[in-house]
C-alpha cells in the first residue's frame, strides 16, 4: 500500500472507530479493478449513524491531492460512497451490506488486516 493511500485509509478507519462503526473491512482492489486501490466497508445501526460517520470522516479526514471525488447516498443515508480517488469508503445499514454484499462481489480482492497495520502505527 503506497504510503500516503495507508495513512489515509488508516486515518480514516480510526475516524470511523471513534464513531462505532461496525464490521470494518478493508478490501485490496488494485488487482481486480481500475476504479481505485482500496474498498474501506463499514456499517452503521441507523440513518442517523451512517451520516455521522460520513460526517465525521468529511470534517476530519485530510485529503489533500488525494481528493474527495464524490459524496453519494447520503440523502437517503442506507449506503453513503465517498470516493477519495485511492480508496472508497461503503458506509452501509446493516441489512443494505447483507443485501449487496460487496464482500462477495469483490471475493477475489485481498482481504488487508487493517487491525495489525493500526497496531504498528508509532
Amino acid at each position: 500500500m503506497p504510503l500516503a493511500v495507508k495513512e489515509l485509509v488508516l486515518k480514516a478507519i480510526q475516524f470511523l472507530q471513534e464513531k462505532k462503526a461496525q464490521d470494518i473491512i478493508l478490501l485490496d482492489i488494485n488487482k481486480v479493478s481500475l476504479i481505485a486501490d482500496y474498498f474501506l466497508i463499514c456499517s452503521g445501526t441507523s440513518q442517523i449513524h451512517t451520516k455521522a460517520l460520513c460526517d465525521h470522516l468529511l470534517e476530519n479526514i485530510s485529503y489533500g491531492k488525494h481528493g474527495l471525488g464524490r459524496v453519494e447516498g447520503y440523502r437517503e443515508g442506507s449506503w453513503i460512497l465517498l470516493d477519495f480517488s485511492g480508496f472508497i469508503v461503503h458506509i452501509f445499514l446493516t441489512e443494505e451490506r447483507a443485501f449487496y454484499n460487496l464482500e462477495r462481489l469483490w471475493g477475489e480482492a485481498e482481504k488487508v488486516d487493517w487491525q495489525t497495520l493500526l497496531a504498528s502505527l508509532p
